[in-house]
Formats: structure tokens, C-alpha cells, sequence
């Protein structure tokens, strides 16, 4: 029959894996398939065949959404009620954190018993480096990889796309490329053709405004980089530059990091409608710097820098920052450098989203010490401490404070 060549002859599949450097590539990008959608429709399977989006309600904004919905135009991050004009007969899930975080986990777990040089990336996503591992699995990285990518939908019940190359650039393009349940290969040999004729966004670091920096200087595809040398680029945009030919050239020297460091930790809202009310917001805010509180101690984490994140009615975002004395998990210390930046924004303007977040992180120990100057820091964790043994004990509703109290729902 026209077409049986292709087919493998184990399993009759039309999609082949052949690569003439298919055996000596390890390095990986694994990515769950419209991961949050994907779990919705496992444990619901009246979803299945239907355009499923995960938000809240028409002032949020899309999550995630399943390939059906994508194929009218809803896509992640989009303003819900756009995502409800594109495809009014969705099905809206509310999204559902501590299912998918377990689900996270057993993925990754899956991807543990392979190597131990699992670096996450996010909830669901990682890079894998399975260097070495040939003897240990009686196969190459691919096949292994193949392996899991089955063992992960028969087990868990959700698919996943892989990316497999000789480096973590070229692996988190190659997961994307066929999606879902994809499984695509660069190898070295066809790097730089590959990437000629893609756009120069493409490239790790590259982001929008850099972008219009590069096609101002008649820079818009990766092949107009690779026809320049490093040290034209290295003058031009200092390390960006080298940087940029780096990658132009499919050189990338990040090792897969099983230690990957978290940088910051926030939490946010996006409001059922427009506050501009000053009090409104700052009740919002406490809400919020206590969730982001509980994360920190759940993680042992402390920060120094505190984030303000506002977006307002025209979705535009201000970011405004401050670095404390020393490090905190405190909710009223978070909530207290909160505050200030919030003030100096309540200019009339109306907010559609509030967040806070911390960086500059650092074990929990070095937190909330003080000094001679600042003494009541030693009552204020005191107090703190208290009130997490009596929430741990009869539940987060059992102590409120008084400032959070009073929010009304329409706040949040």
C-alpha cells in the first residue's frame, strides 16, 4: 500500500522517529499537552470532545485552554471575555491549584525513575538529561523518552510533547513543534538551517521591546544574525550580543540543573470589577500578603524585595519594587511595604488586578531577626506564630483579622 514504508513496524504508527543523530542526543524538554484542560477533561470525560476553558469568570483572564477551544482563537492569557466572544459555547472550569500541582508531581516523579537531572521549569514543563542512562535503560534517550511519554498517558491520563536535541534552547523548540503528543528532534548538523529563516523572537531573551531594538537595526530573522560576526554584535549590544550569536549558531552551554533555584514567589487577583477605591484595595492587598505569607513558610523561603503588581481597566501594567532591611515572611511586614507603593498609585486610576510577590530569597532563618532599632519584631512573630498553630488547627477561617474582614466578596 502507497504509504507503508512510513508506517513502523511495531505499532503501525504514521509518525516515525528517524534522525541520523537520533542515538547520540540527550538532552530533553518535556511539556504536558493544554496541561490544566487536559486533567479537567481526564476526570470529566463529558468535556472530552468540547472547547474547555480554565479562568475565573469574565473579568479574569485565560489560563489555559484545550485544543478545541484554540481552534477558535482562544489562547492563554486572553481577557475572558474576548475568549467568550471567540467561542461564546466553551466550557468554563474554574481552575483547580492543588489538583494540578499533584498531578505536576507525578509526572515528575515518572521523570525521576529516569534520571536524576530533572530540572523544572514550571508546574508543567521540565528539561531531562539522560546522559549516561543508555545502559541503565537498554535503550537510547529516545526511546526512553517514547517510553515515557506512553507510561505518563496510560498511568496519569494525560499526554505530553517532547522535544529531544543536544542542548536546553533547541529541546524547549523541538517540544513545541508538534504538538500535542509530539516528539521532535534537532540535532546539531541542522541547527543553524533550521533557525535561519525563523524570527529573531524566537530567541531565548528575546522579548518585544529587544525585538523592535533588533528590526530597527534590520534585525528580524535569526539568519540576518548568523550573517553578522560576534564581535560586530558584542559591540553593538554588549553581552546580549554574544549572547544572541550564540544561539543564532545553536550554542548553548546552560547544563539541565536539578537544583534549579526559585527567584521569587507573589500571589494575585483579578477583581469581578474595576476598584479604584483606596480602601478596597488595601484590603485586597492584606488578603493577599498573607497568602503569600503561608507560601513562603510553606517552602521555608524569606524575601527582601517586595513587588507591587497593578493592572489597570486598559490592561496596562505597573511593577513598583522594594528592598527591606533584611529578609521577611511576615505577612504584616510584606503587607506593610505593600502598602506604601500601593499609595503612591492610588491616583484615580482604576485596577482590574492587584498582586504582591517577594524575591531575593533566602532560608527561612535568616528572617524577621532585628536590631536594636526594631524590637517589636521579635512580638510581631510571636503573634505570627500563633495565629498559623490555631489556623493549622481549626482551619484558615478561624482567626481573621480585622483588616480582611471587613472586604466585601465584590473585592475579589
Amino acid at each position: 500500500m502507497p504509504g507503508e514504508e512510513r508506517r513502523c513496524k511495531a505499532c503501525r504508527s504514521p509518525r516515525v522517529i528517524a534522525h541520523a543523530e537520533l542515538d547520540q542526543l540527550s538532552v530533553a524538554h518535556i511539556d504536558c499537552d493544554a496541561f490544566y484542560a487536559a486533567i479537567e477533561k481526564r476526570d470529566d470525560p463529558s468535556l472530552q470532545d468540547k472547547p474547555v476553558i480554565i479562568g475565573g469568570g469574565k473579568r479574569g483572564v485565560v489560563s489555559t485552554c484545550c485544543y478545541v477551544a484554540r481552534t477558535f482563537g482562544v489562547r492563554s492569557a486572553m481577557p475572558m471575555f474576548k475568549a467568550l466572544e471567540a467561542c461564546p459555547h466553551a466550557t468554563i472550569v474554574f481552575p483547580n491549584m492543588s489538583k494540578y500541582v499533584r498531578v505536576g508531581q507525578e509526572v515528575r516523579t515518572l521523570m525521576e525513575e529516569l534520571t536524576p537531572l530533572v530540572e523544572p521549569i514550571s508546574i508543567d514543563e521540565a528539561f531531562l538529561d539522560l546522559t549516561g542512562t543508555t545502559r541503565l535503560h537498554g535503550n537510547s534517550s529516545a526511546h526512553t523518552l517514547v517510553e515515557l511519554a506512553a507510561r505518563i498517558e496510560k498511568n496519569i491520563g494525560i499526554t505530553v510533547s517532547v522535544g529531544l536535541s543536544y542542548c536546553k534552547f533547541l529541546a524547549k523548540i523541538a517540544s513545541d513543534l508538534d504538538k500535542p503528543r509530539g516528539f521532535a528532534v534537532i540535532g546539531k548538523a541542522e541547527a543553524s538551517t533550521f533557525l535561519a529563516d525563523k524570527s529573531v523572537g524566537l530567541l531565548w531573551g528575546v522579548g518585544r521591546v529587544f525585538q523592535e531594538r533588533l528590526a530597527n537595526d534590520g534585525i528580524t530573522v535569526v539568519g540576518d544574525i548568523q550573517n553578522l560576526d560576534e564581535i560586530t554584535l558584542l559591540k553593538r549590544y554588549g553581552m546580549e550580543g554574544r549572547r544572541l550569536w550564540q544561539l543564532a549558531h545553536g550554542i548553548d552551554t546552560r547544563i539541565v540543573n536539578p537544583e534549579r533555584e526559585t527567584k521569587s514567589i507573589s500571589s494575585e487577583t483579578t477583581f469581578s470589577e474595576d476598584i479604584r477605591d483606596e480602601a478596597s484595595l488595601t484590603r485586597a492587598l492584606f488578603v493577599l500578603s498573607e497568602k503569600l505569607s503561608a507560601r513562603l513558610k510553606d517552602n521555608d523561603f524569606a524575601g527582601r524585595t517586595v513587588t507591587l503588581k497593578l493592572k489597570t481597566s486598559d490592561f496596562r501594567q505597573r511593577t513598583r519594587a522594594r528592598t527591606l532591611n533584611e529578609p521577611t515572611r511576615l505577612t504584616t511586614r510584606i503587607f506593610e511595604a505593600g502598602r506604601d507603593l500601593l499609595m503612591r498609585e492610588c491616583d484615580g486610576s482604576s485596577f482590574r488586578l492587584i498582586g504582591i510577590g517577594i524575591s531575593d530569597l533566602s532560608a527561612a532563618e535568616d528572617a524577621d531577626q532585628g536590631d536594636l532599632v526594631d524590637t517589636g519584631i521579635v512580638k510581631e512573630r510571636a503573634k505570627e506564630d500563633a495565629i498559623d498553630s490555631l489556623r493549622e488547627r481549626f482551619g484558615t477561617s478561624a482567626i481573621v483579622r480585622g483588616i480582611a474582614f471587613t472586604k466585601a466578596k465584590k473585592d475579589l
